[in-house]
């Protein structure tokens, strides 16, 4: 209860601070936090477009969204589900598509038991309640950056196609269960505060925070899921400041000066570096991730730098990485980062 009452009056704060910064508001919905990945990458091509603090078109840019026609979701058909030993029906390139026609498929419906348990974050059962899908439900948002999706026997299907499994696993939302990562980059520098160069590809260095998640041991950037009714960058805000600074284990002198940093780095020019669908492995046939993913460059190393990191509940690690093509990332957070290096023309 502790735990809850200083998180809450800290983001309390900090809703207010962003919105007299003219943060942008969306309505998103939660999910559970932890997930595994599969060890093939699927990666895609993605714009960015320049956002600042004032601005109110962080949820609205024109970021392109993955196409239609793109290539299959890999990783959703993770031949194991994550966190148990629940099997997908293996399902072939050529099935995924909804359009394609597949009588005997018929997949294992499959809700993982913390999900069952019906969490504050989590949808009932299907058949106990009506959700209103591709539209703002309450506090709940189940529209999709994909565009609207078709709903059968009162379930959405996953935009992308099957994925070999029904039912939501370890999402908490039927249909799209929305999350934001914050990608937080600065420049490598020398003793003297020049930038360093990499030896073969002479373009500067950039460094990102990036943290050791807990559940499956790989780097990732620090995301999170978006409450009902919350702002996405207050999702930014909260997940970075939870996950690479621990604020909520600060005295209350200290998360002062984390929100005042914070707020600085976030209310300067930024890049949505990605709006869409997530080939995550915890997607099923009803249930999926979309995010977006949204870089704050600490250009001149006197803001977040100047902070001291440290790994929160839900990472093993934190610290700052090379941005580097060599550096193995979680999901396909090192597509992120290559877009990011492109446009800060930075090493990749």
């Amino acid at each position: 209860m502790v735990h809850f009452i200083l998180r809450r009056n800290w983001i309390g704060s900090v809703r207010v601070a962003l919105t007299l910064l003219g943060f942008p508001y969306i309505v998103c919905s939660p999910g559970l936090r932890p997930a595994l990945s599969c060890s093939s990458v699927h990666f895609f091509s993605q714009t960015l477009k320049p956002i600042s603090g004032s601005s109110r078109n962080l949820c609205t840019s024109s970021v392109r969204a993955m196409p239609s026609s793109a290539a299959p979701h890999v990783k959703s058909r993770c031949p194991e589900y994550p966190g148990g030993k629940v099997k997908r029906l293996p399902v072939s390139d050529a099935q995924v598509a909804w359009s394609v026609k597949w009588p005997q498929y018929h997949p294992v419906s499959h809700t993982d038991p913390s999900v069952a348990k019906k969490p504050a974050w989590a949808d009932p059962d299907i058949s106990s309640f009506s959700p209103k899908f591709n539209t703002v439900d309450g506090s709940v948002d189940r529209t999709s950056f994909e565009g609207n999706y078709v709903v059968e026997n009162g379930k959405p299907l996953n935009p992308r196609g099957r994925t070999g499994l029904a039912g939501r696993g370890l999402l908490g939302r039927w249909g799209p269960n929305h999350a934001a990562d914050p990608i937080v980059t600065r420049w490598k520098l020398d003793a003297k505060g020049a930038k360093i160069h990499h030896s073969v590809s002479k373009k500067p260095i950039l460094q990102f925070v990036s943290i050791k998640r807990k559940d499956c041991g790989e780097w990732a950037i620090p995301g999170g899921m978006v409450d009902p009714g919350e702002q996405v960058s207050v999702t930014l805000l909260r997940e970075f400041s939870e996950e690479a600074l621990n604020s909520l284990a600060s005295p209350p002198a200290e998360r002062a000066k984390i929100s005042e940093r914070i707020v600085k780095l976030f209310n300067s020019q930024g890049f949505q570096v990605y709006k869409g669908y997530v080939d995550d492995p915890r997607n099923t046939d009803n249930a999926w991730m979309e995010t977006i993913a949204v870089n704050f460059h600490d250009e001149q190393g006197n803001s977040v730098s100047e902070l001291q990191l440290q790994a929160g509940d839900d990472a093993g690690q934190v610290q700052w990485v090379d941005v580097d093509s060599s550096f193995p990332l979680y999901a396909n957070h090192s597509h992120f980062l290559e877009e990011v290096a492109k446009e800060r023309k930075a090493h990749w």
